[in-house]
């Protein structure tokens, strides 16, 4: 019996396994039940795009990263990680030359 399992809808990996009534990811550790329609969380950018994970983004002016003396400027790319459902810095970015980091959605442009 060859059953076939949803992608992670965190991650979109296809090493989805079954626990009881939920379907779990390995690689993200993402558990959601099949049977519910899942919630998509997104952000808006500094022109209202909707920003989803895995888009790309710049950033739309200079920043100061708190903490550091470190600044990012205009124009510096980013990867959105994941869209979290925070007030602020919703977004988890892989931003070029700086690394990991938590973005607030209004201080970028999709690219």
């Amino acid at each position: 019996m060859s059953e076939t399992l949803p992608p992670c809808p965190s991650c979109q990996s296809e090493y989805v396994y079954p626990d009881q009534s939920l379907l779990i990811c390995p690689e993200c550790g993402h558990e959601w039940d099949p049977n519910e329609a899942e919630e998509v969380i997104t952000a808006k950018d500094a022109n209202g795009t909707e920003l989803v994970d895995g888009d790309r983004v710049t950033v739309a002016k200079d920043l100061k990263v708190k903490g550091s003396s470190l600044v990012i400027k205009i124009g510096t790319k980013a990867v959105v990680r994941r869209v979290l459902d925070k007030k602020d810095h919703e977004l988890d970015c892989k931003v070029d030359g700086v690394g990991e980091m938590m973005v607030t959605a209004k201080f970028v442009k999709k690219a």
